[in-house]
C-alpha cells in the first residue's frame, strides 16, 4: 500500500489522512502537498508512486511537469524587474521589444501580456509541438500576428504563448532566457526545487504522467471560434511532457518541474508581500501592483468567468467556491496542480501530483484538500 510521509503540524493531521484515503483508494497515483504559513510549512506531504506501473515511490525529492503553475513564476520573472524599475506594466510591449509593433500591436501594454489580454492565445496557424520548442522562431511568429481582438478589451487564455511573450521581456531587458532567469534570480536564492525543463541526470527522480480523459465536446465547437483555434493549434498532448524534447525545452507556459514544496516556496514571495526568510525578494508596492484586477468576465478561451492581474487570477473566482474572498490570488496547472497565495492570511497553498483530470484549475483531489485547509484554519482563528 501506498503511505504518506513528510512532516505535517497536529492541527494538519485531516490532510495527511486525506492524502492517504485518496492513495489508497486510487484516486491518487503520486501527489505532494504542503501549505506554507508566516514562512513555515505546517504541512510538507507525499506519496503514493512515480509511475503508473507502481514501481516507483514517490519521494521527498520526486519531481513533477506542474504545467500551468509555470506561469505564477514566468510572472514573478517580470514582477522582479518591475521591482527593480527596467520594466513598467504600463508602457507598450514595443518599448522593450520594438519588432513587436506590427500587424496591429503598436499599443499592446505589457499588463495585457500580463493578464491574458494580449490577444495573442495561440498562433494564427496550427503548429507542431517542435515549432514551439523552438523559442526564438515561435516568438518571432508571434512578433508578427495580428490579435485575435482588441487587446485589454477582453482576456483568452494564452495557454503556450504566455511563456513566450513573457519570456522575451524579461531575455530583452535582462539579456536572460527565462529558464536561466528563473534558475539565477528566483527559485536558486529561494533554495527551491523548480525549473522549466528538467536535466536529463534529473529524470530517474521525475514522474511519469498518467494523461486525463479526452475533453468532451471540442467536436461540437465552432472551428471559427477563438476556442477552438486556441485549443487546436497547438494540441495538448499529456503525454508530451515525458519526451526529451519537452523535458529540454524553456516553455515559460507549461513545462515547470517542481513539488508542491518548490511552489509553496516561490508563491511563498506573494503570500508574504514579497520578503522571505528575511530577504526582499520584491517590495509590497510591486506585490499590491501585481494583484490589482485588470481584467473580469467570461475566458474567450476557456469560457471560465475570471479575474485576471498581472499573472494570476484573483477570488472570488466562480470555478473554485473552495478558495475564499480576500487577498487571495492563484493559478493551477492542467491536470489538477495548483499554488494559493493568500495574503490575508500569510499563507500559501501548493499540490502536484501525476494522475491528471479535466481541466487547468484543480481537481477534485484539488478541491478537497484545499476545503479542507481552510475549513482548519479559520477554525483556528474563530477559536
Amino acid at each position: 500500500m501506498a503511505d504518506t510521509h513528510g512532516s505535517c503540524d497536529p492541527a494538519f493531521n485531516r490532510i495527511r489522512d486525506l492524502l492517504q484515503e485518496r492513495l489508497t483508494s486510487g484516486d491518487e497515483l503520486g501527489a505532494s502537498l504542503c501549505v506554507n504559513i508566516d514562512g513555515k510549512n505546517v504541512l510538507d506531504i507525499w506519496g503514493g508512486y512515480a509511475d503508473a506501473a507502481k514501481t516507483r515511490p514517490w519521494e521527498e525529492d520526486t519531481l513533477t511537469v506542474v504545467w500551468s503553475c509555470s506561469k505564477i513564476v514566468s510572472a514573478l520573472a517580470a514582477l522582479t524587474l518591475v521591482d527593480r524599475g527596467q520594466l513598467d506594466v504600463e508602457e507598450r510591449v514595443s518599448t522593450y521589444w520594438p519588432e513587436f509593433a506590427a500587424n496591429g500591436k503598436e499599443d499592446v501594454k505589457v499588463w495585457q501580456i500580463l493578464s491574458h489580454s494580449s490577444g495573442l492565445p495561440s498562433w494564427e496557424d496550427p503548429v507542431t509541438m517542435e515549432f514551439v520548442y523552438d523559442i526564438k522562431t515561435s516568438t518571432e511568429k508571434l512578433a508578427q500576428e495580428a490579435p485575435w481582438w482588441t487587446p485589454g478589451e477582453s482576456h483568452g487564455y494564452q495557454m503556450m504563448t504566455h511563456g513566450h511573450l513573457i519570456g522575451e521581456l524579461v531575455r530583452r531587458i535582462s539579456g536572460k532566457g527565462l529558464k536561466q532567469f528563473i534558475d539565477e534570480e528566483i527559485a536558486g536564492p529561494l533554495g527551491a526545487d523548480f525549473r522549466l525543463g528538467v536535466p536529463e541526470e534529473d529524470w530517474g527522480r521525475t514522474a511519469d504522467i498518467t494523461p486525463p480523459p479526452p475533453p468532451p465536446g471540442l467536436d461540437l465547437v465552432d472551428r471559427e471560434s477563438i476556442t477552438f483555434k486556441a485549443m487546436t493549434h497547438v494540441p495538448p498532448v499529456a503525454e508530451t511532457s515525458m519526451t526529451p524534447g519537452f523535458r529540454k525545452a524553456e516553455l515559460g507556459a507549461a513545462n515547470g518541474f517542481g513539488n508542491a514544496r518548490a511552489l509553496a516556496r516561490i508563491g511563498s514571495m506573494v503570500s508574504l508581500k514579497g520578503t522571505v526568510d528575511g530577504k526582499q525578494y520584491l517590495s509590497p508596492k510591486t506585490v499590491d501592483q501585481m494583484i490589482q484586477e485588470r481584467v473580469r468576465g467570461p475566458d474567450l478561451v476557456i469560457g471560465l468567468n475570471l479575474r485576471f492581474a498581472l499573472g494570476v487570477a484573483l477570488t472570488p473566482a466562480e470555478p473554485l467556491p473552495f478558495i475564499p474572498e480576500g487577498t487571495v490570488c492563484f493559478w493551477g496547472g492542467w491536470g489538477g496542480s495548483m499554488i494559493v497565495m493568500d495574503l490575508s492570511r500569510r499563507m500559501t497553498l501548493a499540490y502536484a501530483m501525476n494522475r491528471m483530470s479535466l481541466g487547468t484549475l484543480g481537481n477534485d483531489n484539488t478541491k478537497a484538500y484545499f476545503k479542507a485547509v481552510y475549513e482548519i484554519v479559520n477554525s483556528q482563528s474563530s477559536s
